[in-house]
């Protein structure tokens, strides 16, 4: 029976059975296949061999019917990117309240530079053995708040109490020699004064007797000799008030130059004892400020010897930070800088005090102060993290930093359109970043909304589509 096939040539009710009653480990067998290919030169095919049964069709139709096959698969790939495309383009819905937003706008890139902190007391007293001893008494402990003077260590040394009593006994000795020196000058002071004011009498007298003989001699009634005598002893005392004038002015200056240098060393003898004294008094260790006792570990019995640390003291003035950064970031690090801590899960501010000029082992030692005081609740020794803030000069595109660049790692973005209810992705190049903020190289605009939530759940989407 014939039928017309696509193109009207002829064609078998079957297009090809192949029954083979021998089948062969290596297929079929050639001269099988070769009664095929003899076969098909033939208008229609038709073939009985013991090795088969045979039918196919002739050369035109299976010419047409493998065009045909062929016309049909290619309508299938045409069809099937545009069907897949309408499948794979609808957008996906987001709830718009689950999401978070960022615009992109130009702005100096704050550099951060990280750091790890140790709280420091801002001012620690050092209280050392001046001359030594055993301790008797510890009289504080550790966290203890003192006063200014408080007894805080009791130590005795015998040693130092007799040379306290034998440099006692020579500053005493050097004291009471200046002190007789002192009394010797101002008795030999008074003595010449003394001495004056007896020639000033022995003159007055021998003129008021010289005058009376001067009138009976006149009369003749007492003798020249007894005259010219009283004249004489008259002129001796003249003569040694001159003298003893001038001694007493020379006694007086001497007086005036060694009496003030007498006094001073007096002074300087008076507090050189007391010096010996205190000596005794420190062996009684006393804070000059108050604090709190931060570190003293001292057992009753045993010796220290001078110069040994015995206790350390923590004014109450305050904490400080003590941080070492990386010596790449030394140019970009200058005192009155400002930062950021982290402290009881906020963050506090900082101000660099001081910059180490010297570099040690590949880092910088830089101080901190807290800015408007310390927070409470720091110990010493407590580490806190933070970072400083360098600002670059030239301005340029940022975007906050949010958990989206830790899903794309700043390789695409998703955009919001103009409309606000829609988004796409959109590849994007980022520079430098901080926790902070994100400078964007190329791919955005400004002005441009994008979202900078987490991408989970939408990590695969090309298209987003917002829903209340």
């Amino acid at each position: 029976m014939r039928e017309r096939g696509l193109l009207g040539y002829p064609v078998n009710v079957a297009i090809i059975e192949i029954c083979l009653y021998d089948v062969r480990p290596t297929g079929i067998d050639i001269e099988t296949c070769r009664a095929v290919f003899e076969a098909s030169s033939s208008r229609e095919g038709r073939m009985d061999s013991s090795k088969g049964f045979l039918r196919f069709l002739s050369p035109p139709c299976f010419l047409a019917t493998c065009l045909s096959a062929f016309l049909a698969l290619v309508i299938v790939a045409l069809a099937l990117p545009t069907t897949l495309d309408k499948i794979t383009s609808s957008p996906f819905p987001v709830r718009i309240d689950e999401l978070r937003f960022g615009i992109v706008h130009r702005s100096n890139f704050i550099d951060l530079i990280p750091f790890r902190a140790k709280v420091a007391p801002r001012e620690t007293l050092y209280i050392d053995a001046v001359d030594g001893g055993r301790v008797d008494r510890v009289l504080v402990e550790p966290g203890d708040l003192v006063q200014k003077g408080q007894a805080l260590i009791e130590l005795s040394n015998t040693t130092l109490a007799l040379q306290v009593i034998q440099q006692e006994s020579q500053l005493n000795q050097a004291i009471s020699q200046l002190q007789q020196n002192e009394i010797a000058l101002e008795q030999n002071r008074l003595s010449n004064e003394r001495a004056l004011a007896d020639i000033d009498y022995q003159i007055v007298r021998l003129q008021r007797s010289a005058a009376r003989h001067d009138v009976l001699a006149a009369s003749g009634a007492d003798s020249l000799e007894q005259r010219d005598l009283i004249a004489d002893e008259l002129s001796y005392y003249r003569q040694l008030r001159s003298i003893q004038t001038e001694s007493g002015r020379r006694q007086a200056e001497l007086c005036s130059r060694l009496l003030p240098d007498i006094q001073q060393l007096l002074v300087l003898l008076r507090h050189n004892l007391g010096i010996v004294h205190d000596k005794l008094d420190g062996l009684v260790i006393r804070p000059p400020v108050g604090g709190r006792v931060s570190v003293i570990d001292l057992k009753v019995g045993e010796n220290r010897s001078p110069g040994q640390r015995l206790a350390e003291l923590t004014p109450d003035r305050g904490m400080r930070l003590s941080a070492s950064i990386a010596e790449i970031f030394l140019g970009r690090v200058h005192p009155h800088q400002s930062g950021t801590v982290s402290v009881a899960e906020s963050d506090t501010r900082v101000i660099v005090r001081r910059v180490s000029p010297k570099i040690r082992d590949g880092v910088v030692d830089i101080e901190l102060d807290f800015d408007g005081g310390t927070p409470p609740g720091l110990v010493s020794g407590a580490t806190l993290t933070g970072h400083l803030a360098s600002e670059g000069n030239a301005p340029t595109m940022i975007v906050p930093t949010e958990p989206f660049l830790e899903r794309t790692g700043g390789r695409w973005v998703f955009v919001v359109a103009d409309d606000n209810r829609s988004a796409h992705r959109r590849a994007i190049q980022i520079g430098r970043h901080s926790p902070q903020q994100i400078e964007i190289l190329s791919g955005l605009s400004l002005g441009e909304k994008v979202i900078t939530s987490d991408y989970a759940g939408i990590i695969d989407e090309d298209h987003l589509l917002f829903v209340d």
